[in-house]
């Protein structure tokens, strides 16, 4: 019974914070996954954004809608960028945990 109540006050704190900034580097490295999702995504409904952007073409043949790329590219981004500044603090306390002794 003293175990249990040792690693759920001492052991699960100290390890929040850890798990928490590794599932955010996880997702951030998933969310960055291009090659993997535009090889093995074949429907065009089960795209990632990232693979969708990149198949984005003008009106004429030729023509890289430049603009329409790049402001796509802004609003994929903003998520994560909220997703970071919310969980700053968690992020900053679980990469610095290891270094404190």
């Amino acid at each position: 019974m003293h175990t249990w109540s040792g690693i759920r006050k001492v052991v699960r704190p100290l390890a929040a914070s850890a798990v928490f900034t590794t599932a955010i580097i996880v997702f951030i490295g998933a969310w960055n996954e291009f090659l993997v999702a535009l090889r093995f995504l074949q429907e065009p409904q089960r795209q990632t954004a990232t693979v969708a952007i990149s198949k984005f073409t003008g009106t004429v043949g030729f023509d890289t809608p430049y603009g329409t790329i790049m402001a796509a590219g802004v609003i994929v981004t903003v998520p994560l960028l909220i997703a970071v500044l919310l969980f700053q603090r968690r992020i900053v306390a679980g990469l610095t945990a290891g270094g404190v002794k």
